[in-house]
């Protein structure tokens, strides 16, 4: 009996403490899929939309730190029944997913690894049975460490998890999951192989003609992309920053666009405002925003492959060749 507890205690452990980090490097992956989430078509709670990032951060955060205590045996009775009460809550969500087919990736590892909608929805039913038996079984699970050294390790994880949080919210998320990672190429994640589906399918860019360009962009040897997913969320201060590096690209032999899922009439009067000297391509918005977590964000291109991407704050920063 103690080695299955310590297995199952070992397994719910890992498993929290890694769907909680591959979301704390990604905080704003996790608020767009709350957001879809208070959407009107699944649970229609679009009052909650505004909070989605601070709602996020704020599970991300629960959920890594249960993890850590269960693991290290800190205060093992309350660990258990915040375990239960949040697996109940991603159990009911899974469900409504899976059944009514709503949301086809729950986000429950992230971008890290995608699930299919009753997949996930099994997964949580093994942990309930798992945190169930701990929980019939919580005299079992003891601390590894003396209680200073719960308590400090308690202290630096929540520590660190801020600093994450904070860190990725201002710059970009110190590792990318997504197939718009520095280094991928993009027509290469297009492409079909065998039975496996393209990992990127909604990548389009097309001009105010109705133009389809995204193969000339993609073909291009030097490409600046200024993804500004929703204009009218877009930050102000950015567009002083973008004005300078675009201006520095265009002198070095870069073509520059701008990526929004915006009407372009809305792009050219920010684009006299600023003196921008690009104009503007369309792309669905959530593919923009799974190119780059930032709005606006900044990535350079040659031949389809990602060679940088960057936050408008982080644009001093970016060395052209």
């Amino acid at each position: 009996m103690k080695i299955l507890v310590h297995v199952s205690r070992i397994l719910v452990a890992i498993t929290f403490i890694f769907s909680g980090f591959v979301k704390l490097v990604d905080p704003i992956g996790s608020a767009y899929k709350f957001q879809e989430y208070f959407s009107p078509d699944v649970l229609n709670l679009e009052f909650l939309m505004p909070y989605a990032l601070p709602f996020a951060v704020l599970l991300i955060l629960i959920e890594l730190m249960l993890g850590v205590m269960l693991l290290i045996g800190c205060l093992p009775k309350t660990t258990m029944w915040g375990l239960l009460g949040m697996i109940l809550i991603f159990l009911f969500l899974t469900w409504y997913s899976a059944y009514y087919n709503k949301v086809t990736d729950c986000g429950c590892f992230g971008d890290a690894i995608t699930l299919s909608t009753w997949g996930t929805f099994y997964k949580n039913v093994v942990l309930v049975v798992l945190i169930i038996f701990l929980l019939k079984n919580v005299k079992q699970i003891t601390p590894i460490f003396s209680l200073n050294g719960l308590k400090w390790i308690v202290f630096f994880t929540f520590s660190g998890s801020l600093f994450i949080v904070y860190y990725v919210l201002i710059h970009l998320p110190i590792i990318d999951f997504r197939p718009y990672a520095v280094g991928e190429n993009i027509r290469e994640g297009m492409e079909y192989k065998g039975e496996e589906m393209p990992l990127i399918h909604d990548f389009f860019l097309e001009n105010n003609e109705g133009e389809e360009l995204t193969n000339e962009v993609l073909n291009e040897d030097k490409v600046m992309l200024v993804v500004m997913y929703n204009l009218n969320k877009s930050n102000l201060r950015g567009f002083e920053k973008v004005k300078k590096i675009t201006d520095k690209a265009l002198e070095k032999g870069y073509k520059v666009f701008a990526l929004s899922a915006s009407l372009n009439e809305t792009y050219l009067d920010l684009k006299q405002q600023y003196n921008f000297n690009f104009d503007m391509l369309f792309c669905d918005e959530t593919t923009l925003k799974t190119i780059i977590r930032a709005n606006p964000g900044i990535l350079t291109l040659q031949k389809g492959t990602i060679t940088g991407k960057w936050s408008w704050i982080d644009s001093d920063e970016i060395i052209l060749e």
